[in-house]
């Protein structure tokens, strides 16, 4: 199967160097280009790609806007939508993901992250760039005081809170497992069983679910 892929940046550079790495894998080819937020809506609609990667900053509409009309919680059929930015500090990151979006990546992260965030948008998993990551809930935490945990762990089992802090850390389910010394397959069903609980659609609502309820050291 080819994951099917369309570019969403205002800079031509950009567009060209993802095409490159992406188009050089066996199973991904980018089926589209578009440098402005409006067109990358529009796109997106015509060809249904797979996978939309969208820069935050673009005229037009903005990758925010973007992520919202093709991935929020109120469309039909929601795409996957990774954001990409240049900012390692960029307070709108966190409206992208409450808007859908699944992954989110910092433009110098190199080709190798690239392509695994792809992969990971297709498995249904998310990739967070870890500099993103920290910097956010940095942000997050001094912007408002955190709710009490007690008030918001009640449906989670130790363990689950536990594993919900370390997928908002941006960690994959190898890694949880060997933090936690269990197995990936194990760390899958916790994941699973926490989404159902918070009612949230993936790892994203998870690590949002985490931040807001002041779970984050």
């Amino acid at each position: 199967m080819t994951i099917r892929i369309l570019l969403a940046d205002d800079q031509e550079s950009v567009r060209i160097g993802f095409r490159l790495i992406l188009d050089s894998q066996p199973d991904m080819e980018v089926v589209g280009e578009a440098s402005d937020g409006v067109q990358a809506v529009e796109l997106a609609r015509e060809l249904n790609p797979d996978v939309v990667l969208a820069d935050i900053r673009m005229p037009g509409l903005d990758g925010l806007e973007v992520t919202r009309r093709l991935a929020g919680p109120d469309v039909q059929h929601p795409l996957r939508v990774v954001v990409v930015t240049t900012f390692g500090l960029d307070e709108y990151v966190h409206t992208a993901l409450r808007n859908g979006a699944c992954g989110f990546l910092l433009k110098r992260s190199g080709p190798a992250l690239l392509v695994e965030a792809v992969r990971a948008a297709m498995a249904g998993d998310t990739l967070i760039s870890p500099s993103i990551t920290v910097r956010l809930l940095q942000h997050l935490q001094a912007a408002r005081p955190p709710r009490q945990p007690a008030e918001q762990t009640t449906d989670l089992t130790e363990r689950e809170v536990e594993i919900a802090r370390l997928v908002a850390e941006g960690l994959t389910n190898a890694e949880i497992g060997t933090k936690l010394f269990i197995s990936a397959g194990t760390v899958k069903t916790h994941v699973a069983k926490i989404q159902r609980k918070l009612d949230v659609r993936n790892r994203v609502g998870i690590a949002a679910w985490v931040w807001d309820s002041g779970l984050t050291d």
